[in-house]
């Protein structure tokens, strides 16, 4: 497999990996839909070991509907979110969202969360895992 890179818009911030994601997946929550501007967010999550991190990152942390600490990593000049992680939380993984790499080949979710909040009108693969 060839490195994925993601980026912030301005590309100061920017997140390599050579390695596959260990899943992806569609979040419906609000505050994903708040943070994203669209009707769900999309992230995938790769191993923090196979993971390389360049440029400068300003923290914003949030509590999740669960109660963890979210703490997203975004660019400082353009504000992109280019990583963050649920603290205490899967500290080996760091999330992704995945228009920051740019790459419609790639790979479709397995998971879509929180569809209770979900758009009417979004479709969604029926083989993946839905959870309310």
């Amino acid at each position: 497999m060839s490195t994925r890179t993601a980026s912030c818009t301005c590309g100061q911030l920017t997140l390599s990996t050579a390695d596959d994601p260990v899943r992806v997946s569609v979040c419906h929550c609000l505050a994903c839909q708040r943070r994203t501007g669209s009707v769900f967010g999309a992230q995938a999550r790769f191993n923090r070991s196979g993971v390389t991190i360049t440029g400068q990152s300003t923290q914003y942390t949030r509590i999740g509907d669960e109660g963890c600490a979210v703490v997203f990593h975004f660019c400082p000049q353009c504000g992109a979110t280019v990583h963050y992680a649920v603290a205490g939380y899967d500290e080996e993984t760091i999330a992704v969202p995945v228009g920051a790499f740019a790459d419609p080949e790639f790979p479709p979710p397995g998971f879509s969360v929180y569809e209770e909040r979900k758009h009417a009108w979004v479709g969604l693969p029926a083989d993946i895992t839905h959870v309310d």
